[in-house]
């Protein structure tokens, strides 16, 4: 069986016509201060949203969302605020069906607990259609916008997998003492 995942990058859709000759780049180059309007920022987070719950209402079978910083592209900064607004929706609209594809979050540079904890909660909010996508993440979203530099960020990221799997299949309390990640106490 062929399953189909509608992914929104979320540009932001009011760039002006000259934007590509006026800066250097989209990624972390567009002066926000410049191009960004309030209003229209949240006119489109909304149009993504709906073309997002247009995809789940023509059938199909994931909604993925993923993390992208400072880039006129990949306007969504955390993912998860998405995946929550999508679990709620798709549910109340009786598309409860359709899966929420966490292309993810950047966990090599986003402390892995607090994933953890936030997967767990779209999980339950989606009543069970939680897809946890654990992307390694672009080299310029770890260290331009968290200061993870590149030689560690796939270190990082097989820690933070190792505590993931942990923190959600864990019995009991654990305290995590890794290279990158100390917890004294974890309990999901």
């Amino acid at each position: 069986v062929v399953k189909v995942t509608s992914f929104h990058f979320m540009p932001f859709r009011e760039l002006p016509d000259d934007a590509d000759k006026r800066y250097p780049s989209m990624w972390v180059d567009v002066p926000w201060w410049e191009v960004g309007d309030a209003e229209k920022v949240g006119e489109s987070y909304n149009h993504s949203i709906d073309e997002l719950m247009l995809a789940a209402k023509l059938g199909f079978d994931g909604l993925g969302t993923n993390e992208h910083h400072q880039n006129a592209y990949g306007f969504m900064c955390n993912p998860n605020l998405f995946g929550a607004i999508l679990s709620r929706l798709t549910r109340d609209l009786g598309y409860d069906d359709v899966a929420i594809v966490q292309l993810g979050a950047t966990i090599a540079a986003t402390p892995p607990i607090r994933i953890a904890e936030e997967y767990a909660v779209l999980d339950c909010i989606s009543g069970g259609r939680l897809v946890a996508g654990l992307p390694l993440g672009l080299g310029s979203d770890a260290d331009v916008s968290y200061s993870v530099v590149p030689i560690e960020q796939r270190e990082r990221w097989r820690e933070a997998i190792d505590f993931l799997v942990k923190a959600w299949t864990a019995k009991e309390f654990f305290a995590w003492n890794g290279k990158h990640y100390q917890y004294r106490k974890v309990n999901l």
